[in-house]
């Protein structure tokens, strides 16, 4: 097995993607090269096979060598993030005094549902969604009610006004749970439809809270729009990490953003909930914010290559599987539904992300590819499954390959 190279981090020009080899990335010790057997292809879980970007690896390398692994302290981290904002989505009202550190975006948002809703209370959520949307409001001792996203995989307007009107009679302050961009679809909202989100929520009397982990990663073609930014949002909150653009998951950090109505509520954060973020994390997130965006970019031009190439290899392999094109992020959301295979689900509730059913049991079991499996996405998710192409061009051909092979076997006829 290969060691990985000296200079993993690459050159400056190189693309992310391309530096590491499948024995390298072998050797890694997270849940996705784990999960699975070694003949697996772990195209699951949301980690992407790059190394670490330089300027991160510096700010880390400087902080062991000065054993600079205290506590976090400060607003460096906001401070970089606003930046970013400014500079990447023309976020220039953004108040650093309106942010705080929390250990992740999910736990962030557990807290804020924490200071805006009550035991009980209803969460509105777009199916097919993150499946951890489902698992920590439930475990909040929150209900969730589901406003599915339409055919086109956008939000619907008709489907929104309706959860949010039962959301509100179901308890005394409901909110809307947001996913910006939208997982697993890759959607990037439109201001439009935000500041329509906005109008529906004020109307109904719902806070919106919106995840935002994806924002850097919106491809060549779109626009990404933080919500915050949009007319009628000045009291909702934004969560967002440098964790999916930068590979960060393993060391936590992230932050929690109030539009001006907000602020206070956001003062009313437990001290606590501050003691969780990483020092390493905070370090970590802020150098990737900070850094002058080469290695950003290099990573989109990759990803945007891998999105064109997954479209080519889908329609060579598997032309019977339905491919909504990603704006943003770097999974795909296929539809598998007219390979005919069994979607009968496990038993449980939605977000139980570990159970595999339908097209990903059997991509599993016949091609050695790990997929995430649709019905833990909620409604609307049977019969799809996710797929990360933040890895080489040559493991996600390979993996397609095995795909339309396993399906070749399994129905001649259907491929």
């Amino acid at each position: 097995m290969a060691a990985p190279s000296p200079a993993a981090g690459g050159s400056a020009a190189e693309n992310p993607l391309t530096l590491l080899t499948l024995d390298e990335l072998r050797q890694r010790t997270s849940v996705k090269w784990r999960m699975h057997s070694s003949d697996v292809l772990p195209l699951w879980v949301a980690e992407m096979d790059v190394p670490l970007a330089p300027p991160v690896a510096d700010a880390l390398r400087r902080a062991i060598d000065l054993g600079d692994t205290g506590y976090a302290y400060g607003r460096a981290y906001a401070e970089a993030l606003g930046d970013f904002a400014a500079r990447r989505w023309g976020w220039h009202s953004f108040r650093v005094d309106h942010a705080t550190v929390v250990p992740d975006v999910m736990m962030g948002i557990v807290e804020v549902l924490r200071l805006v809703t009550d035991p009980g209370d209803a969460v509105v959520v777009c199916s097919p969604v993150y499946p951890p949307f489902y698992a920590f409001v439930s475990h909040a001792g929150r209900q969730v009610i589901e406003a599915p996203l339409g055919p086109d995989l956008r939000m619907d307007p008709a489907a929104l006004d309706e959860a949010f009107r039962r959301a509100r009679a179901c308890g005394r302050r409901p909110a809307f749970l947001l996913c910006n961009p939208h997982n697993p679809t890759g959607v990037v909202h439109r201001r439009d439809e935000l500041e329509a989100v906005a109008e529906l929520a004020r109307r109904h009397g719902l806070r919106v809270i919106s995840d935002e982990i994806h924002a850097p990663l919106v491809l060549p073609g779109t626009h990404f729009t933080p919500y915050l930014t949009v007319v009628g949002a000045e009291n909702g909150f934004a969560l967002t990490s440098a964790s999916k653009a930068w590979n960060l998951a393993g060391l936590k950090a992230a932050l929690a953003v109030a539009g001006p109505q907000a602020a206070a509520d956001l003062d009313r954060m437990p001290e606590e909930v501050g003691h969780g973020p990483s020092h390493l994390g905070v370090i970590a997130h802020t150098a990737a914010f900070r850094a002058d965006g080469q290695w950003l970019d290099l990573l989109l031009d990759g990803l945007d290559g891998n999105r064109t190439l997954l479209e080519t290899l889908l329609a060579k392999h598997l032309p019977s599987v339905a491919y909504h094109r990603p704006e943003g992020t770097y999974l795909a959301w296929l539809d598998c539904t007219a390979l005919g295979i069994p979607t009968e689900q496990p038993d449980g509730e939605p977000g139980v992300a570990s159970e595999i059913a339908g097209p990903a049991q059997m991509f599993l079991d016949r091609a050695r590819v790990a997929l995430s499996s649709g019905h833990v996405f909620g409604t609307g998710g049977a019969g799809f499954v996710r797929l990360n192409f933040a890895t080489s061009p040559a493991i996600l051909t390979e993996a397609v390959t095995r795909m339309g092979r396993a399906v070749d076997e399994l129905h001649p006829s259907t491929s």
